[in-house]
């Protein structure tokens, strides 16, 4: 098999009939987008939700790329010190994007600049791969492969030389701002060329194919791509909270991810294909956040019913299982900022109720666990 060679510049461009499609399906995602913005706006558990959800991001996002760790060893082993080098890769992936939501609320656009921050986050000490360069565009040819061979690759990405010019053709295109780059593109009357002014789910799709298949990073790469989809989707409004996390269904479909990915490179690009699978994904996982979000927010107020206290504490208590499904006496009094045996007491009645559980074997250092919310987060 003789390996894909380079990706085009964009934009790219499809026929007309299959921009119909496009269009047609990102009218039903934005519908069920925009009941996700209305009930992350009034949910109870929003704050909270959203630490869990990133926390799910990061460990799927990761598990793509071979890693074995789930997000109960995540949440169970939060307090270790000695880690796994996968669990580490998984909180280096968790505050790369919560530092990239940070600098995108607050004004900064995707840019060369920052995904390179981003990077060098991610590609921390003690993860796998190359972390000598994080940070920094490779200055040699790499390739994606089964092997460590060239001659067994499957796609050669861009020379080295070139991806100064290709990143910034991303950049503009992605920020909507015109480039002589875009000129190139001759358009027949049966065709749509989707440029920089096309709908904010379109170029997120178009975004992280591009960057996966440009490769300017030794190793990295598609962790740092997933991360984009997430700030793109921030960055054109498209959705308040960030929460626009499609890993999970990625990490379903691994291998057609993997082939569409491939599909958009060398001369004869199927972007079609790509873009329709991507929204195919959105769709999917707009309806499982939604529904996850739902499911919260009534268990939630189903404990607050069963507790039937007028006391805050014990219903912050009972939040605070939430933002921490594994936790302890000691985490919750210090989070809240009450006595160690209000906080115990509080567990415990919680318990009591069945709303959560403990180990009652074990006489100390006792973790109480919200099983309900685990089950749904999944």
């Amino acid at each position: 098999m003789v390996a894909i060679k380079g990706v085009e510049l964009l934009p790219p461009k499809v026929t007309m009939e299959q921009a119909l499609k496009l269009y047609r399906k990102i009218a039903k995602i934005k519908s069920t987008v925009g009941k996700l913005n209305s009930e992350l706006e009034h949910s109870i558990v929003n704050s909270q939700l959203i630490q869990m959800l990133t926390l799910n991001e990061s460990v799927q996002s990761t598990r793509i790329e071979g890693t074995q760790v789930t997000f109960a060893d995540m949440i169970e082993d939060a307090t270790k010190k000695n880690k796994s080098t996968e669990a580490i890769e998984v909180e280096n992936y968790m505050r790369a994007l919560s530092e990239g939501i940070d600098l995108i609320t607050n004004g900064m656009p995707i840019s060369s600049r920052l995904i390179k921050q981003l990077h060098a986050v991610l590609m921390g000490k003690n993860t796998r791969g190359t972390t000598s360069s994080a940070g920094e565009f490779r200055t040699i040819q790499n390739f994606i492969g089964p092997t460590n061979k060239m001659e067994d690759a499957v796609y050669i990405p861009i020379g080295a030389h070139e991806i100064g010019e290709y990143m910034t053709n991303l950049e503009y295109y992605i920020n909507g701002e015109e480039h002589h780059s875009f000129e190139h593109k001759d358009v027949s009357d049966m065709e749509y060329l989707l440029d920089e002014n096309s709908d904010p789910l379109i170029k997120t799709a178009i975004l992280h194919a591009q960057f996966e298949s440009i490769h300017p990073f030794l190793d990295g790469n598609e962790r740092m791509g997933r991360i984009l989809i997430v700030l793109s989707t921030m960055k054109d409004g498209l959705i308040k909270h960030p929460v626009f996390f499609v890993s999970e269904e990625l990490e379903k479909e691994r291998l057609r991810y993997y082939n569409y990915l491939n599909g958009v490179r060398g001369k004869e690009a199927d972007w079609f294909g790509w873009i329709d699978f991507f929204l195919d994904t959105c769709q999917r996982m707009s309806d499982s956040m939604l529904h996850k979000l739902e499911s919260i927010t009534e268990l939630a107020r189903i404990g607050i019913k069963e507790i039937n206290s007028q006391s805050g504490k014990i219903n912050h208590i009972w939040m605070a299982t939430f933002n921490k499904p594994y936790i302890t006496v000691s985490e919750v009094a210090s989070n809240l900022g009450i006595g160690v045996s209000t906080a115990r007491n509080g567990l415990n009645h919680l318990v009591d109720l069945k709303l959560i559980d403990v180990d009652k074997a074990k006489r100390k250092n006792k973790v109480y666990v919200n099983y309900d919310l685990l089950r749904i987060l999944g």
